[in-house]
């Protein structure tokens, strides 16, 4: 291939780097925006329960930054209980997956028995 020419994967055909629709220039400094919008597009993750994709749609800029904004300005999780100790944590844990387990197993079952009583019928 000539010096200063590259096959564009689009066209498929040899052209000078000026001829290119492609820049190769590096993109432009990222925009900065103003304080009170960072915080409004965190708002819309926080309080509003939009994900970090749908949120960056919206407001029209890329989830990363949106991410960033989220770490500096979103406020801080609440702690799960106000006093509790570790190892109470720790219990209520157990027996929530305990609870999960038996309503998976339950679940399973009527899974099973809808299939069955649906064969019957036909």
């Amino acid at each position: 291939m000539p010096s200063g020419c590259r096959i564009i994967p689009l066209k498929g055909i040899l052209m000078s780097e000026a001829e290119s629709p492609v820049s190769t220039k590096p993109s432009p400094k990222s925009r900065r925006y103003p304080e009170d919008f960072n915080r409004s597009a965190v708002r819309l993750v926080t309080d509003q329960q939009y994900t970090f994709k749908a949120a960056a749609e919206a407001v029209g800029v890329c989830e990363k930054s949106l991410y960033d904004w989220h770490k500096k300005f979103a406020p801080p999780p609440v702690p799960c209980g106000d006093d509790a100790t570790v190892s109470e944590l720790q219990a209520e844990v157990k027996q929530l997956r305990r609870k999960l387990k038996h309503a998976e197993l339950e679940r399973e079952i009527l899974k099973k028995a809808t299939a069955y009583f649906a064969k019957e019928s036909q």
